[in-house]
């Protein structure tokens, strides 16, 4: 309901500038509370809508065609780098393996006697007993035996690369999702996504500032007015969509390098600790910069500012102790009061409460809102 006072303020100051009274009443002065207007530097946290995301996303696939025998890992938790999760029948690939080794074994004694036949022959050759072209079939018989060895092993080494691709484990730790294949399917190149598993610690939070936002940054930086942290390291807090402050802060770790054509937007990405796994990915939240700096900056709270038909507006006490209007240029919030960017300057006397009650011209008697008594206990 606040612009039901504005409206009413506005309509009194509308009013009593649009009645002509032949005689003017003396009213007594209208109390109301005032602050005195005092430029500082103050921090800047600006707010923007973020959402958290994995910092590392793995599928976990089946790299084996086969039955799917069991999932050994609770869908939805937390798993370690390592950590088995799914089985399939190792039984057709152990026979594999099986039938590799004895393959290999053959032909390791198949080249075993070509390098006998070949250290029969050679002394022979030299005897004249054994021609040349007995010597260079003894030669080519060793050497094909040799390649059948090395292919026959590495038959054996894809064979077991295939058996120990029949237990499935997690690359990282992370949070796993549901299982995609059920037990007792048939996994095959169609099917052969498991599962997914997220890497939350840390977790990433992406966030984007308009156009608009970043070019009004840039202008307060170069016109002196707003201080940014050194090498831009802010500080980036968050908070839940309860309203709860999350536990640790972060650092902006990534900046797009454009603006995204389709939203105007720029995108940029903090990166935090979750040891706990408080944060999920896909999670709104709100993130806050802290490190910027407001010089001689000028707050009023919020209350204080009005609005009206030609803009923003404030009620200040003149040296006469009268009330006048004020248009004010407003910048953003800051908890609750504005950042006034024009209209107001040091000392000047700006009414927060009692507005409601005063007219142009009308006398007042004001009260620092720091020396307002506070209300007794009930």
């Amino acid at each position: 309901m606040r612009w039901l006072p504005v409206a009413l303020v506005a309509l009194a100051f509308v009013s009593a500038c649009s009645k002509d009274e032949p005689k003017e009443v003396e009213r007594p002065p209208v109390d109301v509370t005032v602050i005195k207007v005092e430029p500082k530097d103050t921090q800047v946290i600006p707010e923007y809508d973020g959402q958290t995301l994995s910092s590392r996303q793995v599928t976990i696939m089946a790299r084996v065609d086969g039955f799917l025998d069991k999932r050994v890992y609770t869908e939805g938790s937390m798993v370690k780098a390592g950590e088995v999760m799914f089985l399939q029948d190792p039984r057709p690939f152990q026979a594999q393996l099986d039938a590799a080794k004895g393959a290999l074994a053959a032909q390791q004694a198949r080249w075993h006697t070509a390098q006998k036949n070949l250290a029969r022959v050679k002394p022979l050759v030299k005897l004249n007993a054994l021609s040349q072209k007995d010597l260079d079939d003894a030669i080519g018989s060793e050497l094909s035996a040799a390649a059948s060895v090395q292919t026959a092993r590495a038959d054996v080494e894809q064979a077991q690369l295939n058996l120990n691709y029949t237990t499935i484990t997690s690359p990282l730790a992370g949070r796993s999702s549901y299982a995609r294949v059920q037990e007792g399917a048939y996994v095959s190149f169609s099917n052969n996504l498991l599962t997914y598993v997220d890497q939350v610690d840390p977790i990433y939070v992406h966030f984007s500032l308009s156009e608009n936002q970043l070019l009004e940054i840039s202008g307060m930086v170069e016109s002196g007015i707003l201080q940014q942290p050194k090498d831009m390291n802010y500080e980036v807090r968050l908070k839940l969509a309860d309203g709860k402050d999350y536990g640790h802060s972060g650092r902006i770790t990534f900046a797009d390098a454009d603006f995204n054509t389709s939203t105007g937007t720029y995108l940029l990405r903090a990166t935090l600790p979750n040891p706990d796994a408080e944060l999920r990915p896909g999670q709104f939240v709100r993130v806050s910069l802290l490190g910027s700096i407001a010089l001689n900056a000028i707050l009023v709270p919020q209350q204080a500012v009005l609005q009206g038909d030609k803009g923003h507006f404030v009620i200040v006490v003149d040296k006469d102790s009268k009330a006048q209007v004020r248009p004010v240029e407003v910048g953003s919030w800051y908890r609750d009061q504005w950042f006034i960017n024009s209209g107001l300057a040091a000392g000047d006397v700006v009414v927060v409460d009692g507005m409601i009650k005063l007219a142009p011209g009308a006398r007042v008697k004001a009260t620092e809102a720091s020396d307002k008594p506070a209300p007794a206990a009930k």
